[in-house]
């Protein structure tokens, strides 16, 4: 049970703007038994510089704004079961300006080649990677989300908003074969991809496990046939070969970067060697919450990973009333350059508290991903730009971890060269709340960035300043400049 003393309960009101900031105990300072009792945790250990993409792009021809103190932000431009009819790449074409002017730096697809499934396909089950929506197989010629030419156009569009562009990748497996005699099971299996529309990447069952090189690798998915990766063929079309996917994908279709599909299915070799040979900002979907896991695939592979730990761990500290438990370790924690952070995603949708689970993740290190139905339909988007705003220009430097309890967590961003950093105060609770905390910055006034406090105090010699929070809320404090 909290303090009575640090809580404001009757004034928790909309009149909050009434209550002064210069009471007593303000001009007093904290308590020693305050101070006592503030133990901050330094979470990261770094020069503090932020998270980067691989692009130094400041600006674009039309002068949109991209570098910025706090790093990047990611829009995951898709959902489960869009709807079909091949317009979803106009949809996202009609979403790019107003993104980019909100702050939004990066938007990634989902998978762009024909799958088996045809117009009702969301992607993750390939047939012809160089089928772009500009072949009649698999009974369509555009994809679920259009043909090649409103893909190019939403592609071009994006970089002119100065919008860096991500491809789904599905390495995994392929689906959409043809019946073959395959002399490594001794059966028909559906493994014959020498007719695809395009003619590249001809595969056939000695390209898939089982085959000469061995029975398996890390993982199958779903039965589909298993690509094998140590085949030669494989490599050359993937990787190696100037007309190979990934080379094809970046130097033609002028994409920026990778997020790579179900890497648990695969060693992290395939993709170090994609990004050796390829380049581009690339993250994998390790779907794993242990930690000492994806810092080991994150490093291995030479790529980013999502940050799972995070998410299973905002989901139980946020829907399950205990903030203490975001004092846990996280991949943003151990390695804040390879870690992005995400709220939803379009295989898993479990936090029902959804702006405070965003408030963190735009407040801390990482590369926050945003969802599209959370951004475009399910909440406030003038509180998710302001957000935004805020992990651009304020979200600086290392993090320390000032205060947690079940319901109340509060973060310091420690500032980065020259910019000032943050204090964020995250409220589980029904009332609002308030707390001695110690700050970046001596004798200076600040305000919440947010505007859900009004109030405007000064921080006293020894860096100390009283913060409030509202119910089922949050702010976020810096310098009033």
């Amino acid at each position: 049970m909290k303090k009575p003393n640090l809580k404001i309960a009757a004034l928790a009101t909309l009149a909050m703007f009434v209550y002064s900031c210069n009471s007593n105990d303000e001009l007093q300072g904290p308590t020693a038994e305050i101070k006592a009792l503030s133990k901050v945790i330094d979470v990261t250990h770094h020069d503090g510089h932020p998270f980067s993409t691989g692009k130094s792009m400041t600006t674009s021809t039309t002068g949109k704004y991209v570098a910025n103190p706090g790093g990047g932000v990611m829009m995951q431009a898709f959902y489960w079961d869009v709807p079909a009819g091949g317009n979803w790449w106009n949809t996202v074409s009609t979403k790019v300006t107003a993104w980019s002017n909100a702050g939004i730096g990066s938007i990634w697809l989902p998978p762009v080649s024909k799958a088996q499934n045809g117009p009702f396909s969301m992607g993750y089950d390939p047939t012809d990677y160089f089928d772009f929506g500009n072949y009649n197989q698999n009974g369509t010629i555009e994809t679920r989300f259009g043909s090649k030419t409103e893909l190019v156009s939403l592609i071009t569009k994006a970089h002119t908003e100065n919008l860096q562009v991500y491809a789904d990748i599905v390495l995994n497996h392929n689906s959409g074969g043809q019946l073959e005699n395959n002399p490594f099971t001794g059966t028909q299996t559906y493994t014959d991809f020498t007719g695809v529309a395009s003619g590249k990447f001809p595969r056939t069952s000695a390209d898939f496990y089982k085959n000469a090189y061995g029975t398996s690798d890390e993982g199958i998915f779903g039965g589909f046939p298993d690509l094998a990766h140590v085949t030669p063929n494989v490599q050359n079309w993937l990787w190696l070969r100037t007309d190979g996917v990934g080379k094809y994908y970046k130097n033609t279709m002028k994409f920026d970067g990778w997020r790579f599909d179900y890497v648990k299915g695969f060693g992290p070799w395939v993709v170090k060697d994609w990004n050796t040979n390829v380049g581009g900002f690339s993250v994998g979907e390790y779907w794993d919450a242990n930690v000492n896991t994806l810092e080991w695939w994150a490093n291995s592979a030479n790529s980013s990973v999502f940050d799972f730990a995070c998410y299973y761990k905002m989901n139980d500290a946020f829907d399950g009333n205990n903030l203490n438990l975001l004092n846990d370790d996280m991949m943003w924690k151990r390695n804040p350059y390879k870690a992005v952070t995400f709220v939803t995603n379009h295989d898993t949708d479990e936090i029902y508290n959804k702006e405070l689970a965003y408030a963190y993740i735009l407040t801390h290190e990482g590369y926050p991903t945003l969802f599209y139905k959370d951004y475009e339909e399910l909440l406030d988007r003038t509180k998710m730009n302001n957000l935004i705003w805020i992990h651009n220009q304020k979200a600086t430097g290392t993090t320390s971890i000032l205060y947690t309890d079940n319901d109340e967590y509060i973060a310091r961003r420690n500032g980065y060269n020259g910019n000032p950093g943050l204090v964020v105060y995250i409220n589980n609770s029904s009332s609002w709340q308030e707390r001695w905390v110690p700050t970046n910055w001596t004798n200076a006034q600040i305000k919440d960035f947010t505007g859900n406090s009004t109030w405007i105090p000064t921080t006293q010699s020894d860096k100390w300043v009283k913060i409030q929070c509202p119910p089922n809320g949050y702010s976020v404090w810096s310098i009033n400049m």
